[in-house]
């Protein structure tokens, strides 16, 4: 497999900065993907999800030409975070959406937005991690009850437990087993 002349985000900035039309595209194609699944995800169309995307690598892109972007996450994180809010921005402009999170969202700076998002990938990677070392049942339970969504009746049949009660009483001891496997890795940045 051909190696692309932009695997690194400081590539990808000098790139721009040279006007080199492939980092641009590149860029396109690379978190297109990531910003279409959230818009799609929170009530968006894909011609939106265009749009928005467009106008993020635009912010990015101008902050990287005049020299006022000092990075301190990676460019993923950064155009989510742009993105994220053009979205929040737009859903409230329509009416179609709006919260305390949006409220108070306008107040924290996209570096703190960026730096949040970063600090959340990196939980859902320890507790995926957990989640591989906590062994069956538990796994499987956990699994069924907050990925897929099952009802308790459903896996008190599926691993023949007595009743819902006990069942409820597996998942707790579960959830601790889990809790302390991720706690072991996992160290909160202050």
């Amino acid at each position: 497999m051909k190696k692309s002349l932009y695997e690194t985000d400081e590539a990808i900035m000098d790139g721009i900065r040279r006007d080199d039309d492939r980092a641009l595209s590149y860029l396109y194609k690379l978190y297109f993907p990531m910003i279409s699944h959230f818009i799609l995800s929170n009530s968006g169309t894909d011609d939106e999800a265009k749009d928005i995307y467009q106008e993020g690598v635009i912010v990015f892109y101008e902050k990287i030409k005049d020299n006022s972007l000092e990075l301190s996450c990676q460019i993923k994180t950064y155009l989510y975070s742009v993105c994220r809010r053009l979205w929040l921005k737009r859903l409230a402009e329509k009416g179609r959406f709006v919260s305390k999170l949006e409220e108070t969202d306008s107040f924290v700076s996209v570096e703190d937005d960026a730096h949040r998002h970063e600090e959340q990938e990196k939980q859902f990677g320890i507790m995926g991690e957990a989640l591989g070392q906590l062994g069956e049942p538990c796994r499987s339970l956990i699994e069924d009850f907050y990925i897929k969504m099952q009802n308790m009746q459903e896996i008190t049949e599926k691993f023949g437990y007595t009743n819902s009660d006990t069942t409820k009483n597996q998942k707790y001891k579960c959830l601790q087993r889990l809790k302390k496997l991720f706690f072991a890795t996992y160290k909160p940045e202050v």
